[in-house]
């Protein structure tokens, strides 16, 4: 039988006193990527911040590995990475410290492995500038970047990973995910961005219907 990673149960979100969703049911496993979509105002991110313990649900509960998530927020955060809507980087500093500042939070990567990463995703020449000097893409590139390097927690939880890529990136970007969900990992993600590449354990969660 296939382990539950994590499991919502009659999950219900109130934002400026509105229902976005009630009684929500979900469960991720092992290996799987799940897709949340929705029209805009359903609570896609709102959403995915519940399931990174980022906010508390109006009602119903969250278990990781069967055991409710309000017991261990920090082990979650742990064995997960959460990229939202915005780069998530700081301007002044360069691709490089920003990289070594967020890995800082869980596992410290080397200089070497923050070098390779930032060189998958394009990014070879500008380590060392400033990140505010860098294009939209490319902000977002050194966010991403963090999803390359090695021992990587097991669940990506991505907002809108896609924006501001190019198709290049984008293309590179939907096999990684892929990739990682093949090698026994987990994504879940909101994107307005038609998938060209999925795993064989793709599913779908609409909000808003």
């Amino acid at each position: 039988m296939t382990e539950v990673f994590l499991q919502a149960r009659g999950l219900t979100c109130e934002r400026d006193w509105r229902v976005l969703f009630s009684g929500l049911e979900l469960q991720l496993e092992y290996g799987q990527m799940l897709q949340v979509s929705g029209p805009n105002g359903s609570g896609k991110t709102s959403l995915l911040r519940l399931l990174a313990g980022l906010m508390q649900p109006t009602a119903g509960e969250i278990l990781y590995l069967g055991i409710p998530l309000g017991r261990q927020r920090h082990e979650l955060a742990r064995h997960s990475l959460w990229i939202g809507h915005a780069a998530g980087i700081k301007g002044l500093l360069t691709p490089e410290e920003n990289l070594a500042w967020l890995t800082a939070l869980q596992n410290s990567a080397s200089d070497e492995a923050i070098a390779e990463a930032l060189q998958a995703v394009g990014l070879k020449g500008f380590e060392d500038v400033p990140c505010h000097t860098l294009s939209a893409g490319q902000q977002r590139r050194v966010g991403l970047a963090r999803l390359y390097l090695p021992e990587a927690p097991a669940l990506w939880i991505l907002d809108e990973p896609f924006t501001a890529l190019d198709k290049k990136a984008v293309a590179q970007l939907e096999q990684h995910l892929a990739g990682h969900c093949e090698r026994g990992g987990m994504v879940i993600f909101t994107t307005h961005h038609e998938l060209q590449h999925r795993p064989a354990s793709f599913c779908e969660l609409e909000l808003g219907q």
